[in-house]
């Protein structure tokens, strides 16, 4: 998955964590974060902590790679499909 913004994070994070059946508590309580937090987070919040997002992808097993190149997967209007990314992180 491309990962273009904080939202496309933040999509991918709240599939997983929907995936592994976890609620954002539970999330919370194995990143040593508040829910509040993961609240925010899932909704995209644009000023989130590098270092608590580090921690959040590591409790949910996933893993964050950088790249250079590439096509961005957008829409016809140049903005990032939500649901196709989350369609493609369930493998749909």
């Amino acid at each position: 998955m491309t990962i273009r913004s904080i939202r496309d994070l933040a999509a991918a994070v709240r599939g997983r964590r929907i995936d592994l059946g976890m609620s954002q508590a539970d999330l919370a309580s194995r990143a040593g974060v508040s829910r509040k937090w993961i609240y925010e987070f899932e909704a995209g919040k644009s000023r989130a902590e590098f270092g608590l997002v580090l921690r959040v992808l590591e409790a949910l097993g996933l893993a964050l790679e950088v790249g250079t190149g590439g096509e961005a997967r957008a829409s016809a209007g140049g903005s990032i499909d939500l649901d196709a990314l989350i369609d493609e992180h369930r493998g749909r």
